[in-house]
């Protein structure tokens, strides 16, 4: 027997390593070194040894190849990351785990669990798990890649070595090393899939929940991208998987596209809808998929989300795609309904994606004359966006081929009106005569009136891109808009959009207005001839139909009538006439580029409909008066002039919806009227009442408003008060708007444009830095429990970010050049504030300093004053923290070696008889005098302090009518 196991062993020995070897080198040798070494395995099982006189057996060739392959894999685990043939032998170890299990699958007969390939694995197991907790970083990285390797064909594992195994793997994935990551959520993921939530510990994450986390906080872009490409898809971790769409990784963005979602689209054989197909996603889920991906500024990730809608499109219908024309345009419907059309552009900005990079579908659309016969939002809409996708591209055949006569799109928008007035006044007499409906038919009702508006809608889009050299269709689409904005009964929606048309058809702007102002009087006028305008239509007979031609002319606007006592419904009727006009001078005067003393016509409609509508004390009359009044302002000068301190007294009384809209009109008119009113005194005065706002509004959305209305004025330049830019910063880093995050938003953009666009606007932060410092840091002691707010080393470290000289852009302008020393300047301040007993963050400030860029050329007395600080700190002020003082001393070296020259033969007796340093000289000497005795000893009470005031709130001071 001993001469038999040495057989075997030295079989082992010699034959195992040559398997290994070859297996090294390259993987085109693997299935048959695999099925060499299962062999020689199953030769190895055979040869055992009867033990306790034959009542059990040894297992004795099975023990001699396991110790074998451990001894060869033992060589593997001490190799870094990187050398091939360790790779090459991992993915070896992998393929034959595999081999193996498949083979006693297929061979075992009986239900015995311990089989020689279950043996094998747990006895490689426990010797992997034992090298996940090596000290060395490259064994437990070579341990984790061989387990990710064979995880997914272990097989048959006993329990508790699978709770061993799934404890560990939790545990490397929080690993410091990034590598070991990496490869333990490779194993983890293929490990979840054969988990029962129910059996995990109420206390304890699951896999899939490790993994989520692992997905969403990682800090290496490596560690996420492993997870997003081996997490299982499913409802529970799509949410997570399509928040990757706005990662930091540009290539974690590309990948949640192109690897993910795409990918996954449809089955492997293609058969059947993958758990990513459109249809599968919910609307929001489609909507932010296309949002992030198409909006994304990195062009990769576009172009994956475009390869992506292109996909969609393909398999939308979920049957065979065809080249035919009709097929095509289906396939793009179908796209099209997976999409709320009503709700927001997505649809329009995937269809023009679509367009861009799938050229094949675009040369395949065709709108013949069958295609405008039975219109639904989906194909108007189609229709609409191919038309302005070839103005976009110039291509002027592909247009005229599409788009239809004048002429006839009027007519098609004539009968859709009047379907739509005749379905609502069949709705109303039925509810009428039937009673209320239910809400499911109410519902439905309501989704075809739905339709059939964004139905118009879209035709009169596509009106403004018709060629109007046609006379007679020219005419025809001018009075058939003209009558719509007459109508009491058009939707909201479409007035600006037969604005547009209109626009389009008046020779200029003064025609437009004048239209405008007349179809005003006739919807105010009509009220009052109504009950002899329906005698005469009795009498003669006319239809109710929209189209006609009106028979008389316009009446003419009257002079002004006594007032009259009206019922309720007279006064509700009046009102909602009112709303209309005023909806409708809204839509012209945005429309509108001239002055208002160029537009005669607008005064009387300013007297008799704008102005008593300020008055009014119904909220939405006073709302859309105020738009109006505003919107006149902007191209009235006297008139805003007048009127600017009406809407200031607005803001302060008005509810937060109105005030958003005043407060919308006074930042245009401060930036359209800028030399009127933020010149010296009334702009002071403007701010002062602005700052006051914004510091007491209860408002989220208010006080995100006045931050972008403030940031836009000072980022033109337009408001130069560093009290505007204190309060910007404070409102920024301040808790009470952690919640707010379109303020936060805004101004993470500001901020950094501000200072990188300008030197000047990197001087005027650099200048209220430290003061702000202190007035925060304070701040961030004062915090309530349920208070949160950034540290004071990222605070100093904004600001040391934003003032960097060195990420200024080069202006064009003439005479702006980079001020390379205002990190120079802010080291002085840091320093200054050092000098300060009572000053808790001395540590902050002291590491912030190696941060600062120290530029080659600078003026000789900056650096000079510089030095004369840190000496001074060293002699009257030195720092008892040693983080501090080692940081200090750093940077006091890096200054000392990098200004040499400039410091050389330099005297602070002589530099003290500078004229211009008095001020420093007089700050120092007020920290401590110099002719004190015991300069460091000295009390902390003697030796004045100087006081740097925190930001007041500013006083509510109304602007003086000018």
């Amino acid at each position: 027997m001993p001469a038999r196991t040495m057989s075997v062993e030295d079989t082992l020995s010699t034959n195992l390593p040559k398997i290994f070897d070859q297996a090294q080198n390259t993987t085109a040798n693997h299935q048959k070194n695999v099925v060499a070494l299962f062999k020689i395995h199953s030769d190895a099982a055979e040869f055992t040894e009867s033990v306790h006189n034959g009542k059990s057996i040894k297992l004795t060739g099975e023990r001699l190849f396991e110790d074998t392959f451990i001894d060869l894999l033992c060589r593997v685990v001490v190799v870094k990351k990187g050398v091939s043939q360790a790779d090459r032998t991992i993915k070896f170890v992998g393929a034959y785990t595999r081999y193996m299990n498949e083979k006693e699958g297929e061979e075992e007969d009986d239900d015995d669990d311990d089989t020689t390939a279950s043996r094998f694995v747990a006895r490689l197991l426990k010797f992997l798990l034992k090298g996940f907790v090596a000290k060395d970083k490259i064994v437990r990285y070579r341990c984790v890649h061989i387990l990710a390797e064979m995880v997914a064909h272990l097989g048959e594992i006993d329990e508790e070595v699978y709770k061993m195994l799934r404890s560990a793997l939790i545990d490397r994935v929080h690993d410091k090393e990034t590598l070991i990551r990496v490869q333990a959520v490779v194993a983890l993921s293929k490990l979840c899939g054969s988990e029962d939530p129910s059996d995990v510990e109420e206390d304890e994450q699951t896999a899939i929940d490790v993994l989520l986390d692992t997905l969403s906080c990682d800090p290496a872009a490596e560690v996420r991208r492993a997870a997003l490409l081996n997490i299982p898809i499913a409802p529970r971790t799509l949410g997570a998987i399509l928040d990757r769409t706005r990662d930091t990784d540009t290539v974690m963005r590309r990948l949640v596209y192109s690897a993910v979602l795409e990918k996954n689209c449809m089955t492997p054989d293609g058969s059947a809808m993958g758990v990513v197909h459109p249809r599968v996603l919910s609307i929001a889920q489609r909507e932010l998929i296309i949002r992030n991906g198409l909006g994304d500024r990195e062009p990769a990730v576009r172009a994956a989300a475009g390869s992506l809608l292109g996909s969609w499109v393909d398999v939308a219908r979920g049957d065979a795609k065809d080249e035919d024309g009709k097929k095509v345009e289906d396939d793009v419907l179908a796209l099209l309904n997976l999409f709320d059309l009503n709700e927001s552009s997505i649809a329009e900005d995937a269809l023009l994606s679509v367009f861009t990079t799938r050229v094949d579908i675009f040369d395949h659309l065709e709108f013949k004359d069958e295609f405008w016969e039975d219109l639904t939002p989906e194909r108007i809409f189609l229709a609409r966006v191919f038309v302005e996708h070839c103005i976009a591209a110039e291509d002027q055949a592909k247009q005229e081929t599409s788009i239809p006569v004048v002429t006839h799109l009027a007519f098609r928008i004539q009968t859709a009106y009047n379907t739509y007035q005749e379905n609502i006044e069949v709705a109303e007499q039925e509810h009428a005569i039937r009673g209320e409906p239910d809400e499911e038919q109410l519902a439905r009702e309501e989704d075809a009136r739905l339709d059939k508006e964004f139905i118009i809608g879209e035709m009169l889009k596509l009106a403004v891109n018709l060629d109007y050299a046609d006379e007679i269709g020219r005419r025809k689409m001018f009075q058939l808009v003209r009558d719509m904005i007459s109508q009491e009964a058009l939707p909201e929606p479409l007035v600006a959009r037969c604005l547009d048309v209109l626009r389009q058809l008046s020779p200029n702007e003064r025609d437009l207005i004048r239209v405008v102002v007349e179809v005003v009087h006739e919807l105010r006028d009509s009220g009052e001839v109504e009950e002899e305008l329906e005698k005469e239509a009795a009498d003669d007979g006319e239809t109710t139909s929209f189209g006609e031609t009106p028979s008389a002319a316009n009446p003419a606007p009257k002079g002004p009538k006594p007032p009259k006592v009206l019922s309720p419904e007279d006064q509700a009727r009046a009102d909602a006439v009112d709303l209309r006009c005023l909806s409708l001078c809204i839509g012209m005067l945005e429309r509108v580029n001239g002055t208002f003393e160029e537009n005669s016509t607008l005064e009387g409609i300013l007297g008799e409909l704008i102005v008593p509508a300020v008055k009014r004390k119904e909220l939405a009359l006073r709302e859309k008066g105020l738009v109006c009044l505003g919107l006149c302002c902007l191209i009235a000068r006297r008139m805003a002039l007048n009127s600017f301190q009406l809407f200031l007294g607005q803001i302060q009384t008005a509810p937060e919806v109105l005030k958003i809209r005043v407060l919308h009109i006074v930042f245009d008119i401060l930036m359209v009227h800028e030399g009127d009113f933020l010149g010296k005194g009334s702009g002071e005065r403007i701010v002062e009442f602005l700052l006051h706002n914004l510091n007491n509004e209860d408002s989220e959305k208010v006080q995100a408003l006045l931050c972008i209305g403030l940031a836009k004025l000072v980022l033109a330049g337009m408001i130069a008060d560093e009290r505007v830019l204190k309060s910007l910063v404070v409102a920024y880093l301040s808790p009470d708007t952690v919640d707010n995050q379109e303020l936060r938003q805004c101004l993470s953009y500001f901020f950094p444009v501000y200072c990188y666009s300008s030197s000047i606007n990197q001087l005027r932060m650099q200048q209220i830095s430290v003061p702000l410092f202190e007035q925060l840091a304070n701040a961030t002691r004062e915090l309530d429990d349920d208070q949160e707010m950034v540290t004071p080393a990222q605070i100093i470290g904004m600001f040391v970010d934003w003032t960097d000289p060195q990420k200024a852009m080069h202006s064009e302008v003439q005479g702006q050049t980079i001020d390379d020393s205002i990190h120079v300047n802010l080291a002085e301040d840091i320093i200054k504030v050092l000098f300060k007993d009572d000053m808790e963050n001395k540590k902050v400030l002291c590491q912030v300093l190696g941060r600062l860029h120290l530029p080659e050329n600078v003026d000789d007395d900056k650096i000079r004053t510089l030095k004369l600080l840190i000496h001074n700190i060293s002699t009257r002020r030195p720092l008892r923290d040693t983080t501090a003082r080692n940081a200090f001393t750093k940077f006091d070296a890096a200054v000392t070696k990098k200004y040499a020259d400039k410091l050389a033969d330099f005297s602070e007796e002589e530099y003290r008889q500078l004229e211009q340093l008095n001020d420093l000289f007089a700050f120092l000497d007020d920290i401590i005098p110099l002719d004190d005795g015991e300069e460091i000893e000295l009390p902390k009470t003697r030796g004045r302090k100087r006081y740097v005031p925190t930001l007041p709130p500013p006083l509510a001071v109304l602007v003086a009518d000018a």
